[in-house]
């Protein structure tokens, strides 16, 4: 009996030095992958390759030059955010439905798109570095037109909109009379005909218009407050708060040296980087 009780007794001991054995090795394991962040902090620090979506189709964010290179806002923006960091940007062009599926799916590591992220499911979803762009409501009218002088003023006057139009919605608040249109290329030539007093729209469509149609004759009149400007920038899975970190310092250091309020000139010819 005493052999036997003492031979359990030893195997006992065996077991448990094992299991405390596996345990440590099994923390250090976890400690170690800690230390390390994720696969994409770990290739960001080794100045290793980025996988960024984008739709190439979207000017002036994303699309092809005469000679086939992608560029856009977007692009050069990510091109020197990656600069920053001393990684390589490989992008992947991919249709916007499918945009953040592709990075639900790790398909790529972040989105250079103009996203948001407005909704309660996108914010619980995604995480979003510091803006880059930032956007709002504009009032377009012919460059003679005074009338403009607040918000307050377009009531009565006629806004030419689109009936399904956040913004048709918008001019009717501030109590417009509504001259349907079927899209915004058409609300602009209402206005330049005398057909509609003004138009709103987003206020890089609008920049964008101007830059290719500086002789238009018509001007931004009105342009909403800080506060209604909505921010877009790189949007990448939500937990990964060393990388946004990361992407927030160099977009910091972009606005700081000039590099985004330059790249807003080249493609909107107006500093659209600032929310104010």
């Amino acid at each position: 009996m005493k052999r036997r009780a003492l031979l359990t007794l030893a195997v006992s001991a065996l077991l448990l030095t094992a299991c405390s054995q596996s345990n440590t090795d099994d923390a250090n394991t976890n400690a170690d992958n800690t230390a390390g962040g994720s696969d994409l902090l770990q290739r960001i620090n080794n100045g290793g390759t980025i996988n960024v979506g984008t739709e190439g189709t979207y000017p002036p964010f994303t699309y092809h030059d005469v000679s086939g290179e992608l560029t856009g806002y977007d692009v050069e923006v990510t091109r020197a955010v990656a600069d920053k960091l001393g990684v390589t940007v490989d992008f992947k062009e991919t249709q916007w439905d499918a945009m953040l599926a592709g990075l639900d799916s790790k398909r790529f590591d972040m989105v250079a798109n103009q996203v948001s992220l407005t909704t309660p499911e996108r914010l619980a979803k995604y995480d979003k570095a510091t803006a880059y762009s930032w956007s709002g409501a504009v009032a377009l009218a012919p460059t003679d037109d005074n009338r403009y002088s607040s918000w307050e003023a377009l009531k009565g006057l006629r806004s030419a909109q689109s009936l399904s139009s956040n913004y048709g919605e918008l001019a009717e608040r501030y109590g417009a009379e509504i001259v349907p249109v079927d899209g915004m290329a058409q609300a602009i030539q209402l206005v330049k005909q005398d057909r509609a007093d003004f138009t709103m729209n987003d206020n890089l469509a609008v920049l964008d218009y101007l830059k290719k149609f500086p002789d238009s004759s018509l001007e931004i009149k009105l342009v909403a407050p800080a506060s209604e400007k909505r921010g877009s920038g790189l949007v990448l899975l939500k937990g990964d708060d060393a990388v946004v970190a990361k992407l927030d310092e160099a977009m910091a250091a972009l606005q700081a040296d000039g590099t985004l309020t330059k790249l807003s000139n080249t493609f909107f010819g107006a500093d659209i980087s600032k929310q104010d």
